[in-house]
């Protein structure tokens, strides 16, 4: 396995990361908590240091998953890449879509990146995560109704609160990426890519590349035709 240097920061992840999307269950007709707990050992076993996860990957589940998943595993091994600002259990914010949970309960799906909202999200994730700590915390999706800035704040109130260890942004635009960093400096920017949703090639990579040569963008590879979460 390669491992890569985040950016400008301290932080190194494997270059192969564990999608933890599908083992909460939501939007993917659910999975087997225990063979999901033995893949993410099994790929630790193989070198993937690297756990992506968010909040909205089954209302907490994927979460609480890899927290077990986790256990028994030296802290400082493995990398934690967490999301905020999608939420199911609040009114505000802005309006995403109409979902269903895992038990087949109606959702909405919010966007909401106020100050107050991240800090209560990240203490919702550690207790889930069983962590005290976040390694990489990104805005999973831009939410009109709130300042980038004010989402900022609350990154560097986290950080300097050792809550988590670098910050960075999920499907952002360059415009929207340029507001974060007057206040923020981002450590990543994780947007889908594949061979055929290849549109980032034209803004985004040489936002990262021109302005940021040592910060890569962490691509979430997925089919054309689906929505990126």
């Amino acid at each position: 396995m390669q491992y890569r240097q985040i950016g400008e920061t301290d932080l190194k992840c494997s270059v192969i990361s564990f999608g933890a999307w599908a083992i909460g269950g939501w939007k993917w007709g659910g999975s087997d908590r225990g063979e999901a707990v033995k893949a993410i050992r099994a790929s630790y076993e193989e070198g993937v240091t690297s756990i992506d996860t968010a909040p909205a990957y089954g209302q907490g589940l994927s979460e609480e998953i890899v927290a077990e998943a986790l256990q028994g595993i030296p802290r400082d091994k493995v990398q934690v890449l967490n999301k905020y600002g999608l939420r199911w259990d609040v009114n505000d914010g802005e309006f995403f879509f109409k979902s269903q949970d895992n038990n087949g309960k109606d959702i909405t799906m919010r966007k909401l990146s106020s100050k107050k909202s991240i800090l209560e999200e990240c203490e919702n994730s550690l207790r889930r995560l069983k962590t005290d700590y976040i390694d990489l915390y990104q805005a999973h999706w831009y939410d009109s109704t709130t300042p980038v800035s004010e989402a900022m704040e609350a990154m560097i109130v986290l950080k300097e609160q050792g809550k988590i260890r670098e910050a960075g942004v999920c499907n952002y635009t360059v415009e929207l990426m340029e507001k974060a960093e007057q206040t923020f400096k981002l450590a990543s920017s994780q947007v889908p890519y594949s061979m055929i949703l290849r549109d980032i090639e034209k803004d985004v990579v040489p936002y990262c590349v021109v302005l940021h040569s040592s910060w890569p963008c962490l691509h979430r590879v997925v089919d054309s035709d689906d929505q990126d979460l």
